[in-house]
């Protein structure tokens, strides 16, 4: 490695020149010849010198070995380069954003007392001169009472030893900087409450086998964790369950606890029991989706973690991962989407689960069927399914939909035709096969025929149009339910709603109250959804046809202008 080398972030900035901060802020006050190593270091590695050693640097200054290695050490002090090696000797030139503050000169009779009490207290070894000055930058830069830092330099010593660092003190000085602690009265009453939760501390390290004592850094994170909502048989649950051994593992297993909602002793052992378990029915997720998974530990955490967290069981997931896979909706993603509607819709215990598949294999069965009726012999596709559910909430029977699909067969595209002749039916009241006439519904007219090539062309064309302004659709709801807030509104609003329905029957007041509720929260949703730059109106599918939504029919059953279109254009 050579002499001199830079930091990534050096490097990056692509210097030719000296920083300004290095010139404006340092370079009037430093020691002269410590500038001299500084910039001449600087000048080596632009140079592209890789041969320099720091005898050559030593010979160029005219000064010894030993004394440039004490100015870069006094370099290293401020933070303008680290040593990374003594033999042999290798220095990195840091940025010069690394410096907390900008050098003084202190006048060391202001600061006479404040050294001889600092001195007392580090008893192990001698303070540096370079040392003292930072002691004194932290006092001036930021706002230190003098009596405030020596309580700190001490309380750092008797949990240390007289040979402590300077380094961890300035860490624990700055980190009460940032919570505004810097008066002696401030110091005193952080320092009081942490040796409150000292004991606890202790009990907790004993249990998780930690050695080492408590200290601020410890107490800071105790704190964050009991105001997580979990109580010290829940923390040394985790220690033990997770089978962790330093505070910053111990952390680490809290904030996943955290995320996945578990608080209790009980709670927490079972989580880490299952884990393995949760691991196991991701791989066969995977693998029944046709997934290949290089790091599973994503696809555990968001998904698999949060479906288990809605209530559903490991053989509900394994079934519906089967089920996922036959519809086409064979990745994590898309069946995160199918999963989280059955949520929605309470479709959770596995007897509803199963319920489900069993009604959903069941409307195949019938859409199989009819589909061979018209005379189809393909694949059956999400456009079947919405049909389907659509006739039978015009309250037609299994028997209706069969005569219809019996009078389709031989058409150019028998089930957009269906849609007419059920449609046609509605408007006339035709609802038992007693009142059908073999007569075609009078609402209901055929396009010029197309080839029997092009019926299912024809179909695929209405499915495609359809489906993807309803992909749309869904895409532009999950971006803005994905937003926690939107989510959290949009989740308000749909338990106001269920209130309204009973308000209006029962309490005239309530309802006005909840209306006005709901009109509030209204405006809040679209006010959200203009800071996410989300159309509300993209929520709503739209379709190329505006006339027949992408059918192929009009309202009355009647064969789209843009049907005829089609038909045209394809002969």
């Amino acid at each position: 490695m050579p002499f001199i080398s830079v930091s990534d972030e050096v490097a990056k900035k692509s210097f030719t020149s000296v920083e300004n901060k290095f010139i404006t802020k340092y370079l009037p006050v430093l020691e002269p010849v410590s500038v001299k190593v500084y910039l001449y270091s600087l000048y080596l590695y632009q140079c592209g010198q890789t041969s320099f050693t720091l005898s050559d640097l030593a010979n160029s200054l005219q000064i010894t070995e030993d004394a440039a290695k004490e100015y870069f050490k006094y370099l290293e002090e401020l933070e303008l380069v680290s040593i990374t090696s003594l033999a042999p000797f290798e220095v990195k030139i840091l940025d010069a954003d690394n410096i907390y503050g900008t050098p003084k000169k202190f006048k060391p009779e202001k600061y006479a007392d404040f050294t001889k009490s600092v001195q007392n207290v580090i008893k192990g070894r001698m303070i540096s001169p370079n040392e003292f000055r930072d002691y004194f930058c932290l006092l001036e830069d930021y706002g230190f009472e003098q009596n405030a830092l020596i309580m700190i330099i001490n309380y750092c010593v008797n949990l240390k030893g007289d040979d402590i660092r300077y380094a961890y003190i300035k860490k624990v000085a700055k980190s009460f900087a940032d919570d505004g602690v810097t008066t002696a009265k401030k110091v005193d009453e952080k320092l009081s409450a942490y040796t409150s939760s000292t004991p606890a501390l202790i009990k907790l390290f004993n249990a998780a086998g930690i050695k080492k004592q408590p200290d601020i850094d410890d107490d800071r994170l105790y704190k964050k964790w009991i105001n997580l909502g979990f109580e010290d048989g829940a923390i040394t649950a985790a220690a033990k369950s997770f089978k962790v051994k330093t505070v910053e593992k111990i952390d680490l297993a809290i904030d996943e606890l955290y995320k996945n909602r578990k608080f209790d002793v009980k709670e927490i052992e079972d989580y880490c029991i299952t884990k393995n378990s949760v691991l196991s029915i991701t791989i066969e997720i995977a693998k029944n989706l046709g997934v290949y998974m290089q790091n599973s530990a994503p696809y555990v955490e968001n998904y698999v973690n949060v479906w288990c967290n809605y209530g559903f069981t490991f053989d509900s997931l394994k079934t519906l991962s089967v089920y996922c896979f036959r519809n086409g909706k064979n990745s994590f993603e898309d069946m995160n989407e199918f999963v989280r509607k059955l949520y929605d819709d309470g479709i959770v215990a596995d007897i509803s689960v199963d319920g489900y598949i069993k009604e959903k294999a069941e409307e195949d069965k019938i859409i199989k069927e009819i589909l061979s009726v018209c005379g189809l012999t393909r694949k059956i596709i999400e456009w079947d399914r919405q049909s389907l559910s659509r006739w039978r909430s015009w309250n037609f029977t299994d028997e209706m939909l069969f005569e219809a699909a019996k009078l389709s067969s031989g058409k150019s595209n028998p089930i957009a035709y269906m849609n007419g002749i059920l449609s046609a039916w509605k408007t006339e009241g035709i609802f038992s096969a007693d009142k059908i006439t073999t007569q075609t519904p009078t609402a209901v007219k055929t396009a010029a025929p197309a080839s029997r090539d092009g019926r299912a062309e024809i179909e695929r064309h209405y499915y495609e149009l359809r489906h993807a302004a309803e992909d749309r659709a869904e895409k532009a709801l999950a971006k803005a339910t994905a937003d926690s807030v939107y989510n959290g509104i949009r989740k308000e609003l749909n338990e106001l709603a269920i209130k309204l329905a009973f308000a209006e029957i029962r309490d005239k007041n309530l309802a006005k109250e909840l209306s006005e509720s709901i009109e509030k929260l209204e405006t809040k949703a679209d006010k959200r959804l203009k800071e996410l730059n989300i159309d509300k109106s993209e929520f709503t599918p739209r379709y190329s046809c505006p006339i027949c939504n992408d059918t192929g029919y009009d309202k009355f059953g009647n064969p789209c202008e843009c049907m005829d279109k089609l038909i045209k254009s394809m002969k």
